[in-house]
């Protein structure tokens, strides 16, 4: 699956558009995980226990967007995008959505890797 931050894909052309796609993920860092996280943060810096959890979120609700747009008959996602938002104070919701799409290979497209 090709998945694409642009409204195209360089080399292809879109056949058939499926519709909007999404992957949703709502995550807590559990008590303890927030306890090391905010006395980390007395020191300032990058918070890793964060940085991991936000990281794992994204490639989940990435892996989500996938399967959703597989079921739908598409082989490829356009416009993708991630959003994020904070729940409760104690949950963040990560979703990545786009267009999903039916591509195909375009004979006559110009590829400067090569030429």
């Amino acid at each position: 699956m090709i998945v694409a931050t642009t409204p195209f894909i360089a080399g292809h052309r879109i056949v058939e558009t499926k519709g909007q796609t999404f992957g949703l993920v709502v995550r807590s860092r559990g008590f303890s995980g927030n306890l090391i996280a905010g006395l980390r943060s007395l020191g300032g810096g990058e918070i890793h226990e964060y940085t991991s959890l936000l990281e794992d979120t994204r490639r989940q609700a990435l892996d989500r967007l996938v399967k959703n747009a597989t079921l739908m008959g598409a082989n490829a996602v356009v416009s993708m995008r991630f959003d994020s938002s904070e729940l409760a104070g104690t949950m963040s919701e990560i979703v990545a959505y786009g267009t999903a799409v039916v591509v195909e290979a375009d004979a006559g497209a110009v590829n400067p890797i090569v030429e």
